[in-house]
């Protein structure tokens, strides 16, 4: 293993949240009159924090979304979940290598720490993720593209950031890795490989990503 620690991104990585939390997203923001298609949701907010929604919106109309807008569009995300939300075919696999093979591993999220939980438990992994593996933007004070959660997690693990490797699927993510002087593979299930650029590695199945650890 050339590696000391893997950290997981969450969404589209862990589990397959993206579409259906994109889609909600900007049914939301068109919803408050802020005209937004699933297109322009994945290309702006896809791998970002919340503050990011509420950032740009402000910047592009000055005004701000409401007070509620976390609380509710959370509350519409949870409800899918608890529908529709899987694991990432093939992620369990992985996991399976990483534990038998004794290798640290963590997951590191823009999403909030309840988000990460119910998505866990909904799709099985929270077997996979207990909370001393469980890194959110919340417990730092930038979220992605700041590196700062990948080396908070580095940093709570006890790994120095040039041991660490990160699988990740938004641009913002990739960039965040890089800038903390990671190595980051690209996953391209859901994003073109074009907007990744940065990885180290490409791959569009997750089954292969055991064999390019190693």
């Amino acid at each position: 293993m050339r590696y000391d620690l893997v950290i997981f991104d969450n969404d589209g990585v862990l589990v397959d949240s993206e579409p259906m939390s994109n889609r909600l997203l900007a049914s939301y923001l068109t919803e408050l009159g802020h005209p937004t298609s699933y297109e322009d949701s994945v290309r702006d907010y896809m791998g970002s924090a919340m503050h990011r929604v509420h950032d740009l919106v402000l910047e592009r109309t000055g005004r701000r979304l409401p007070e509620d807008f976390d609380e509710v569009f959370h509350a519409r995300v949870f409800a899918a979940f608890e529908r529709e939300l899987r694991a990432v075919p093939g992620v369990t696999d992985v996991l399976e290598k990483l534990a038998a093979d004794g290798v640290p591993y963590c997951v590191a999220s823009s999403g909030s720490h309840e988000r990460i939980r119910v998505g866990h438990r909904t799709t099985g992994l929270d077997r996979w993720f207990t909370d001393e593996r469980i890194f959110s933007s919340e417990d730092v004070g930038r979220g992605k593209p700041a590196p700062d959660l990948f080396l908070y997690a580095a940093e709570r693990m006890g790994v120095a950031p040039g041991r660490c490797v990160v699988v990740e699927d938004s641009p913002l993510g990739v960039q965040a890795a890089v800038a903390a002087g990671m190595d980051v593979y690209g996953f391209t299930a859901m994003t073109p490989p074009e907007r990744l650029e940065g990885a180290g590695r490409l791959f569009a199945d997750m089954s292969e990503l055991a064999g390019l650890l190693v």
